[in-house]
């Protein structure tokens, strides 16, 4: 896309609100990657009032990095998003939510009176829930979309499994559903491709996907409010039939598979062709070496050569031309084709497994005698890894390889940097929810209570999100353990995991499942549930599904009403978790241990919200009783409880300022721990003098705005 960029407008600094990021359309507007998704939404409906169109727009999703704040950003511009009619609605499960966007499409359909012209959507989730939807996928997808509506996956990819439980690539999910995907390289891309991903949507009847990474989604930066998509250009020379390309009804699924395969694929082709989706961005007189990048490669690519010092004629000596690709799947083909003439040698520079550069040469197969490379070079070496993250230092050193340069010595491969395991937060109620009594073991699943799996918790082997204890339906008959307790977040309860309870009832496996009820799903941000919740919600649900023997244990009993629990479900404070687990195992089948206290890094951020209560006590220790023998840290799991030097010798610490005052250290019997009630800390006094003055401080060097 053109960088389109704009002219600065000032305006009065009384006028500038923290929404301009949405509903400025001049000079540019400061955003990050999640913010960039809701301004697509914002000017997507501005150009179809534009264009005379009265349509709506449709948000729903699940989260999850690096996607996990675009839900809360959303929330919080609700307000804006109703009142230019898109309404955003979270969705149980990713399916669920994709389900929601293929019926907007459907609003014309049968006996219906639409109330717009058409409804645009956006359906957001991570590598995990684009594997759980392709059935809808594929279903939506064949099925196509209404000329003024079209959708938009947008697919937050994890690709070092930093905050997964594998690491992902979702385009060969999408092509198997036969959606084509585009990857943006930057912030201002992800408008730009994503209008062109609603337009081609509309103009081809697919669902168009936007794929996003960390290192995308998570920059911060200025970009022109005016995108450099200038609008669709209508396509030509697609073999469209007489009844179109959308969706109808009644359709069958033969007409459908041909109608996709036959029309809109080609259509998307001429479309990406019509737009000039995907550019030649440099190419030399005598070019003899290609190199094709898409999305995060390609940004990296442009950082190998700085690494590699080839600047702008250094490449034009060596005959670099360059490809950006926008379109990573379907590759447009006569593009590819026109880049490959005269070329010796094209480099594809890509993250994950080939996708671009499978395509290549089954274009360029018998029509170009160009050498192609990639994840291996021309005689089957390795050359670019097709697992982990595809770093510029790769890249470079893979080019210095392929070019015949000297390799400098900041590409050199840098020792592996130091490694922190992740923990458990100060106060986590998991701290103590995940300890399961002597002789017993526990099965993990997804949330933070995956983290026992590392710890000396006995917790071994999970499951993808909505599956936790189904694995045991398929062992226990095999094997001499004869009860395992199962690990079940409240947010994947709510999303799909009452199946796997119900599932396990069916198998009559003898398992107790520990519901985690944190209020929060705080993976992902700290949102509660997309819809209600409760404890004792909970106990009715499982009761109902089979579930005889179920117990509630609770960090305060006392705001639980027992009549608002089903027969057979028993109360207890947390204090008598281990009592309540030692009676649950020995009962034959399903047995349910719903365990209540609220997640800590919320109860911080309510307490300075002043959402929640501050309980005005403290715990210290005294350390001239410590004896520093660890119990407390032992009891509490606690990453308050720190060691401290002193001159009898290593002691034990509460660090108050990370303290969230779970009072679980206390469960140790140990003299040297002391309550405060109603103290306060002191504020800190600070250190090296008086500050100077702000006008002695010398003023800044600023650098010059490309603008």
């Amino acid at each position: 896309m053109p960088d389109g960029a704009q002219g600065v407008t000032t305006a009065p600094a009384s006028t500038v609100t923290l929404d301009d990021k949405y509903l400025c359309h001049d000079g540019r507007v400061l955003l990050n990657g999640m913010q960039a998704l809701v301004r697509l939404v914002f000017e997507q409906q501005r150009r179809d009032r534009e264009a005379g169109l009265n349509t709506g727009g449709f948000i729903s999703g699940y989260r999850g990095s690096p996607l996990g704040g675009f839900d809360l950003e959303l929330n919080r511009v609700k307000p804006l998003l109703q009142a230019v009619n898109i309404h955003f609605q979270p969705g149980v499960n990713e399916d669920l939510a994709a389900t929601a966007l293929w019926g907007t499409q459907q609003i014309a359909l049968g006996r219906k009176q639409p109330k717009v012209d058409g409804v645009f959507g956006l359906w957001y989730g991570k590598g995990p829930g684009v594997d759980r939807t392709g059935d809808v996928f594929k279903h939506a997808n064949l099925a196509g979309t209404h000329p003024k509506g079209g959708v938009l996956a947008i697919a937050g990819d994890d690709h070092t499994c930093k905050s997964s439980t594998t690491a992902h690539q979702t385009e060969y999910a999408f092509v198997d559903a036969m959606i084509p995907v585009l990857a943006p390289a930057n912030l201002a891309e992800i408008i730009d491709y994503g209008l062109a991903g609603i337009a081609l949507s509309r103009q081809a009847g697919v669902w168009v996907a936007l794929k996003l990474v960390a290192e995308i989604a998570d920059t911060t930066g200025t970009i022109p409010a005016r995108p450099g998509f200038p609008g669709p250009v209508a396509e030509n020379g697609a073999d469209r039939p007489a009844d179109g390309l959308h969706i109808r009804w009644p359709d069958t699924a033969q007409a459908q598979e041909a109608r996709l395969h036959l029309h809109k694929l080609p259509a998307v082709a001429a479309f990406a062709r019509a737009n000039r989706l995907d550019r030649e961005i440099e190419r030399p007189p005598r070019a003899r070496i290609g190199l094709i990048a898409a999305g995060k490669a390609y940004g990296d690519l442009l950082e190998a050569f700085a690494l590699l010092g080839l600047d702008a004629a250094r490449r034009e000596a060596l005959g670099l031309a360059l490809y950006k690709v926008a379109l990573v799947w379907p590759l447009e083909g006569e593009g590819i084709a026109r880049f490959a003439e005269g070329l010796d040698e094209i480099l594809v520079i890509e993250e994950k497994r080939p996708l671009i550069e499978d395509q290549v040469k089954s274009i360029l197969y018998g029509r170009s005698t160009a050498r192609i490379s990639g994840k291996q070079d021309p005689d089957g070496r390795p050359l670019l890894k097709s697992h982990d993250e595809l770093s510029p230092l790769e890249i470079a050193g893979a080019l210095a390889r392929r070019l015949g340069l000297p390799v400098p010595a900041a590409v050199q491969p840098a020792p592996a940097p130091a490694k922190r395991t992740p923990y458990f937060c100060s106060g986590c109620p998991h701290n103590t929810s995940t300890v399961v009594p002597e002789g017993s073991i526990a099965h993990a699943g997804i949330g933070c209570h995956y983290m026992a799996t590392w710890m000396d918790r006995a917790t071994e082997t999970f499951t993808h999100m909505g599956g936790e204890g189904a694995n045991w339906i398929g062992q226990a008959p095999f094997v001499t353990t004869k009860h395992i307790f199962q690990n079940l977040g409240d947010g994947t309860y709510f999303h799909s995991g009452l199946l796997a309870i119900r599932a396990a009832v069916a198998a009559r496996v003898p398992v107790t499942y520990k519901i985690l009820y944190n209020d929060a799903v705080a993976m992902t941000g700290g949102q509660h549930h997309d819809g209600p919740l409760t404890p004792a919600m909970i106990a009715a649900q499982i009761r109902a599904e089979g579930v005889e023997r179920i117990a509630l244990v609770s960090e305060d009993i006392a705001r639980h009403d027992p009549a608002q629990y089903p027969a057979h479900v028993t109360l207890h404070d947390r204090s008598a978790l281990d009592a309540v687990q030692r009676e649950l195992r020995e009962i034959k089948g399903v047995t349910a241990i719903i365990y209540d206290q609220t997640c800590a890094a919320e109860k911080r951020r309510r307490r300075k919200r002043r959402q929640m209560a501050d309980p005005p006590r403290r715990v210290v220790i005294n350390e001239a009783v410590c004896e520093g023998c660890g119990d407390c840290g032992s009891q509490s799991n606690c990453l308050s409880i720190a060691p401290v030097e002193t001159e009898f010798g290593r002691k034990r610490q509460i660090d108050q300022s990370s303290c969230n005052k779970d009072f679980s250290c206390l469960k140790g019997f140990c003299p040297s721990m002391v309550t405060v009630e109603g103290g306060q800390l002191r504020a800190p006094h600070p250190k090296g003098g008086d500050m100077p003055a702000v006008d002695s401080l010398p003023a800044p060097a600023l650098a010059p705005l490309p603008w």
